[in-house]
C-alpha cells in the first residue's frame, strides 16, 4: 500500500488509535520492509535491527494521536526508526571507550566494485563500521543529517561528527578495496 493510498492509510491508522489489533497488525506488515531497511543501516545484525523495529513500532502505537495526519506517515515513521535507533545506541554504548583508527593512506577503490554490488552487502559493509562511525555515516550520507544535528542527537562535538564520517568513509574504502583485490584475484589469468 503505497503513501498515496491515503484512504486505506488514514482507516488503518484510525483503527490503530482505536486500538484495533487487526489494523496494528496489517500497518505494521505494511511498513516492516521500509523501516526493516532503516533500523539495518543503525546496527550489526538482523536481530539487533528487529528488536529496534519492534520498539520503534511500539513508540508508533503509542504515540501515534500525536502524529498530524495531513504530514507524511512515512517520514514520521522513518524519524521514528532512526530516534529508536540512536535511543539503543546511547543505550549500548553509553561506557565504551570507541575504538582508534590508524591513519590509512590513500586506498583505490574500483567503482565497478560498488555498482556490482547488491544493496545487502552494501548494508553489511556498514554493518561492519564500529557502532560510532556506522551511526555517524547512516546519520549524514544516508539520512542527511547536518554534522551538528548529528553532534546534538549524539552528545558528541561537531568536530567529532566530522572525523567519526571520515574515519566511517576510510574504513569503508579500505573494505572496499579489499572487495576489488579479491575479485581482481579470482579473475583468471
Amino acid at each position: 500500500m503505497p503513501e498515496y493510498n491515503s484512504a486505506v492509510l488514514h482507516e488503518l491508522l484510525d483503527g490503530c488509535l482505536k486500538k484495533n489489533r487487526r489494523s496494528q497488525e496489517l500497518l505494521y506488515k505494511q511498513f516492516y520492509g521500509y523501516a526493516m531497511s532503516i533500523c539495518l543501516r543503525y546496527t550489526r545484525s538482523r536481530e539487533e535491527a528487529k528488536e529496534i523495529l519492534n520498539d520503534g513500532f511500539l513508540k508508533i502505537f503509542t504515540k501515534l494521536d500525536s502524529f498530524d495526519q495531513s504530514r507524511s506517515f512515512k517520514n514520521w515513521l522513518s524519524r521514528i526508526m532512526i530516534n529508536t535507533a540512536l535511543d539503543h545506541y546511547r543505550h549500548e554504548i553509553r561506557h565504551e571507550v570507541l575504538d582508534d583508527v590508524e591513519a590509512a593512506d590513500q586506498v583505490f577503490v574500483d567503482e565497478t566494485v560498488i555498482t556490482k554490488m547488491a544493496h545487502e552487502e552494501i548494508i553489511g559493509l556498514i554493518q561492519e563500521l564500529t557502532p560510532a562511525y556506522r551511526l555517524v555515516f547512516s546519520l549524514a550520507v544516508i539520512d542527511g543529517y547536518t554534522h551538528e544535528e548529528i553532534a546534538e542527537q549524539l552528545n558528541i562535538s561537531v568536530g567529532a561528527s566530522k572525523s567519526n564520517l571520515s574515519r566511517a568513509r576510510e574504513k569503508l574504502r579500505i573494505m572496499l578495496s579489499k572487495i576489488n583485490i579479491d575479485n581482481y584475484e579470482r579473475v583468471p589469468r
